[in-house]
């Protein structure tokens, strides 16, 4: 269990929630580990297959506590809704900023600001830790190339210049990105950005950690009642998850680029677990995907402490955390979108 932003996060997989008089009370294995007043909360996020009573849950829709149920390993299931929904209120303002190409940007440069930072960080990990297995003179390049990049980001006012800016910012990024590559060199090589199909083996796995965090991402928004499919940066398109793409964002470099880089720097993913098609697309085989999967897992139980809100937190809660941050922006809770900025 743990508490944020008046937002209670119950991730042990077996709690069940019920309601004690004005209090929500967590059991696991019939036995209390918990109680909360509800006048103190205003979301719980339950990571969890037991559930709740239908009475703590109508408690929960009468005093508009937003109560939202994910699966253990993060995909969302569903949300408890009450006769008087106040989300509509923050759809309705995310619905009208999304309009704006302007207000857009003002919420989509943030995700780049943090996306870039990442990237930035992440080459000056590699710098730090392994200067001399790298060329030192072009991942220093990037790395000044990015951070001033950063002060252009942080004044952008319009969404053409903003992707003009971050297009250039992943070009370079990826353009020393091999560099970060430190063994088994021989089968996992990386010569650029390629995807459906993903033609190498590091790209079939930055393809699937991408698809594995936006999925994440999406049952992040949907857990706090925003609209998935209604982005800033990413516009409107039928089927397209437009701002869990948006706020995947800030979080690709520190959540799946140093995850897929540990896989192969520690030798935990072999050239053995991925096949090549005829037509060249590479794709993991059963035990390949299974691998990564588990990793993945085990990743996202990780401790850390959040940049922002200086509270330890799993990896796996990063994008609700940053969900949670996005909402209170759009009501008007904070001045500003603070994105995930790691350190």
């Amino acid at each position: 269990m743990k508490k944020l932003l008046n937002t209670l996060f119950i991730t042990t997989e077996n709690a069940f929630l019920s309601l004690e008089g004005e209090t929500v009370c967590v059991e696991i294995n019939k036995t209390k580990a918990g109680q909360f007043p509800l006048h103190t909360l205003e979301s719980i996020i339950c990571f969890t297959y037991n559930g709740a009573t239908p009475a703590f849950m109508g408690a929960c829709a009468k005093r508009g506590i937003h109560l939202a149920f994910f699966s253990p390993f993060g995909k969302f299931l569903c949300r408890v809704v009450g006769e008087n929904q106040g989300n509509v209120l923050l759809r309705k303002q995310q619905y009208r900023i999304s309009d704006g190409k302007e207000d857009s940007c003002l919420i989509a440069r943030n995700f780049i600001l943090g996306k870039v930072f990442n990237c930035r960080w992440s080459i000056d990990r590699t710098l730090r830790d392994h200067s001399l297995r790298v060329n030192e003179e072009d991942c220093r390049n990037a790395e000044q190339y990015l951070s001033n990049a950063m002060e252009k980001i942080r004044y952008v006012e319009d969404l053409d210049s903003l992707r003009g800016l971050e297009g250039e910012c992943a070009s370079v990024y990826f353009g020393v990105f091999d560099q970060l590559i430190l063994n088994q060199k021989e089968v996992f090589f990386f010569r650029g950005r390629n995807k459906r199909p993903p033609l190498d083996r590091v790209n079939a796995m930055l393809s699937f950690g991408y698809t594995l965090l936006a999925n994440d991402c999406a049952g992040a928004l949907e857990g706090v009642g925003l609209d998935s499919f209604v982005g800033f940066l990413h516009r409107d398109r039928p089927g397209r998850k437009s701002l869990a793409l948006d706020l995947m964002e800030e979080m690709r470099a520190v959540l799946v680029d140093r995850f897929v880089l540990t896989l192969i720097n520690n030798r935990q993913i072999k050239g053995e677990h991925f096949r090549i098609s005829e037509s060249g697309a590479v794709e993991f085989t059963d035990d390949g995907r299974k691998k990564f999967l588990t990793a993945w897992q085990e990743r996202k139980r990780e401790q850390i402490t959040h940049p922002y809100l200086q509270e330890k937190i799993c990896w796996g809660l990063v994008p609700h955390v940053q969900a949670l941050l996005l909402a209170r922006y759009l009501r008007g809770d904070i001045d500003g979108y603070p994105p995930f900025l790691w350190k």
